[in-house]
């Protein structure tokens, strides 16, 4: 007993040994990384929709494969670390090893603006998950069969061991060569519903039980005989918002009211927030928010709010175009209405996301509002529903005269409303 006692007490004090080099050799005022300014392209949308569709081409008990480029990665990369962080990542693909140098940035503090950390991970066999060869935390060298470790029991004791096993479990060989990353892999369809239901899980925050009951009660109290307009949730809920901000947390409470309504309004996730207020889902009006009459605009709206609030509105913009033209080719067709609505969510976000101040000014704005007018401007004149062939004959390409000024007349609109004309701090 003693001896696992002292055993116990060496991993705590290697774990803290770590936390602590991370701490004074990894944090600094310098980045290590360049590029925390990353904006995805349109290639870059187009592809990674390729890739999230060859990944879903495998059916359950099939075994499948899929190629990832040295672009591939960091695009996927910084694509997940920008949904949480202002971050960066470089991934290179040298000598059969991938090669990671990150910089992540820190919310003020009194020891440096960043934290950088560099690792190599590679495997001596394709049918063994590759582990870290490599690891650096600013220009500290550590070992690596430490930091393995150390990592390892981080995962599985936190919140992270969830998505480890999701990641991998399907993994059966990774071969790594100096132009791609081969993954061959098997999922069942037990591993395909297990992903599908935590992925989606919007409940993991605590902090937003407040604002899933007070949604749940708006619902519950609406006049069934009236439409239910996107301001008649907008307004309460960034009224509670304001009510329980302080500089402190006034962004994070906005996300928080975004997120939610988001999940309403498009994950339709009505069960859940009943559930939260008590109520059952039995019997209960399922109500679709509008804006204009429209049903799709109001989830146009606050789908694009919300990522600009997850990730950035550089990604909200190029996604929104993205889907527009997908829609053309074979769809809905391209709708200038539809992308009014998500450049108009997406300034709504930036700004709700941006500083304490602004996040405030949007709440108190929000909390006075009697039609989605005041952050919506009227789109239903411009030009929607178009094929390819009509898009192309009228437009051309996005980066066109003619598109440019129509997209130019939807920013005018919207900065024309008195809920914008303030500083984005982005």
């Amino acid at each position: 007993m003693k001896l696992l006692l002292r055993l116990f007490a060496y991993s705590l004090l290697t774990v803290a040994a770590l936390c602590i080099a991370i701490v004074l050799f990894g944090v600094g005022n310098k980045p290590e990384v360049i590029g925390l300014g990353w904006e995805l392209t349109h290639d870059d949308i187009a592809r990674a929709k390729k890739i999230l569709h060859e990944g879903a081409q495998i059916k359950p008990h099939e075994l499948g494969t899929i190629e990832l480029t040295e672009s591939d990665l960091n695009l996927a990369g910084n694509y997940l670390l920008n949904r949480y962080w202002k971050s960066a990542v470089y991934i290179q693909l040298k000598n059969n090893k991938l090669r990671f140098n990150v910089t992540v940035t820190l919310p003020d503090n009194i020891l440096g603006k960043f934290l950088n950390i560099s690792f190599r991970l590679g495997n001596d066999s394709i049918y063994e998950l590759p582990g870290i060869t490599k690891f650096k935390v600013g220009k500290l060298l550590l070992p690596a069969r430490l930091a393995a470790w150390v990592i390892q029991r981080v995962i599985q004791n936190t919140q992270l061991r969830e998505y480890y096993i999701l990641a991998t479990q399907p993994i059966k060989a990774v071969a790594i060569d100096q132009e791609k990353v081969t993954l061959t892999y098997f999922s069942s369809a037990e591993t395909l519903r297990q992903a599908r239901n935590f992925l989606s899980d919007s409940s993991a925050n605590p902090a937003q039980a407040v604002y899933q009951q007070k949604l749940a009660e708006i619902v519950a109290n609406h006049d069934p005989e009236w439409r239910l307009s996107l301001a008649e949730l907008l307004q309460p809920m960034f009224q509670l918002a304001l009510n329980r901000s302080t500089p402190d947390n006034a962004i994070e409470e906005n996300r928080l009211v975004i997120f939610t309504v988001n999940d309403y309004v498009n994950k339709q996730q009505i069960p859940k927030l009943l559930a939260v207020s008590g109520a059952t889902s039995t019997g209960n009006p399922q109500y679709s928010p509008f804006m204009y009459k429209r049903i799709d605009l109001a989830q146009h709206f606050i789908g694009a709010a919300a990522l600009t609030a997850s990730v950035n509105s550089k990604l909200a913009k190029v996604m929104g175009e993205q889907k527009e033209l997908s829609d053309a080719d074979g769809g809905s067709g391209f709708s200038f209405i539809d992308l009014a609505a998500d450049k108009a969510g997406t300034r709504f976000g930036e700004i709700a996301t941006s500083t304490p101040e602004n996040a405030q000014r949007i709440q108190k704005a929000m909390s006075g509002i009697r039609s989605y007018s005041e952050f919506m401007p009227d789109p239903r004149d411009l030009p929607e529903k178009m094929d390819v062939e009509e898009f192309k004959a009228r437009f051309g390409t996005i980066n066109s005269p003619e598109y440019q000024k129509v997209s130019k007349e939807i920013d005018a609109r919207i900065a024309a409303l008195s809920i914008y004309q303030i500083r984005s701090g982005k």
